[in-house]
């Protein structure tokens, strides 16, 4: 485990990044605590396989008493890789419901409030094809864990091949389309809105974006950041993070994330590249202190 932390120099905001969970699910607390994250995104099983070994009520009790006796303020989850709700293929299409309905019965009984999923792609159909194949497949989610209040958070994407959700107004339609918007959100990551267009390196061209996004989604369903630059330029529509100032994005567009007062109370978390030492995760954190006025 590493010992080496992001040392905070004020009032710690809601930062940190993706936590594995090898070894177990209180793993990725004991991570997060050891570099001092104040919020982590986790997997709620392996993210490259259908199926994940059972998570115990005793794994699921130690998860949450370690968490409530952390640093840590904010926990959510990610979905799997391999979950597609705008598939066209019925095989693929039905594994990923049930995926699904996995992830987020798993989340419930973590006390996870939310997972992060990315839209889907429609292989061709086309995007308003995608779009509905997406709400028809999240209400049979819902439908099938009415009561779990775990909620789903759409992530912005940079709209690779047929990824969908590289626009504000996809993720809107699908918010709006749900049978219960009360059970969806978003998720902005930093490096895919780049990739997709949306500028936000100059302070003027932040406050467009975030505008846009404001008038399109609502900031107030906005239930987590991604922070990540981009290995590629502007409108790329190429999905490939970067560390923290070192891409195109570059300091100032994080800048102008950590001091908008706006988002004071969304967890922003880090997915760039690194080592099982956690030692990247720390540099970048202290790259983001840095950053704070």
């Amino acid at each position: 485990m590493p010992s080496s932390k992001a040392t905070p120099r004020k009032t710690p905001p809601l930062l940190g990044a993706h936590m594995s969970i090898s070894g177990g699910m209180p793993e990725a607390v004991a991570r997060g605590e050891s570099i001092g994250c104040a919020a982590i995104q986790i997997f709620l099983k392996n993210s490259n396989q259908w199926r994940g070994a059972a998570i115990s009520q005793e794994e699921a009790q130690t998860f949450k008493a370690d968490l409530a006796a952390s640093r840590i303020r904010a926990v959510f989850g990610h979905d799997s890789y391999l979950i597609n709700l705008a598939s066209p293929d019925e095989g693929l299409y039905e594994k990923s419901i049930r995926a699904m309905v996995d992830e987020v019965e798993r989340a419930a009984l973590l006390g996870v409030p939310f997972i992060v999923i990315h839209p889907g792609s429609h292989m061709g159909e086309g995007e308003q094809w995608g779009l509905k194949r997406i709400i028809e497949g999240v209400n049979r989610v819902f439908g099938e864990t009415p009561r779990s209040g775990v909620k789903i958070a759409f992530e912005t994407t940079a709209g690779q091949g047929t990824n969908l959700g590289c626009r504000f107004e996809q993720l809107a339609t699908l918010m709006e389309g749900v049978s219960d918007p009360s059970r969806t959100g978003a998720c902005f990551d930093t490096c895919h809105v780049f990739a997709a267009g949306y500028d936000m390196r100059a302070r003027k061209d932040y406050r467009a974006t975030l505008r846009t996004f404001d008038e399109v989604i609502g900031l107030g369903n906005l239930l987590a950041i991604h922070l990540n630059d981009s290995k590629k330029e502007l409108g790329s529509r190429v999905d490939r993070h970067e560390h923290i100032g070192k891409g195109f994005l570059g300091l100032e567009s994080f800048r102008h994330v950590l001091n908008d007062s706006r988002l004071k109370k969304i967890p922003k978390v880090l997915e760039t590249p690194k080592g099982p030492d956690l030692k990247e995760d720390v540099e970048n954190l202290e790259v983001l202190w840095g950053l704070i006025k």
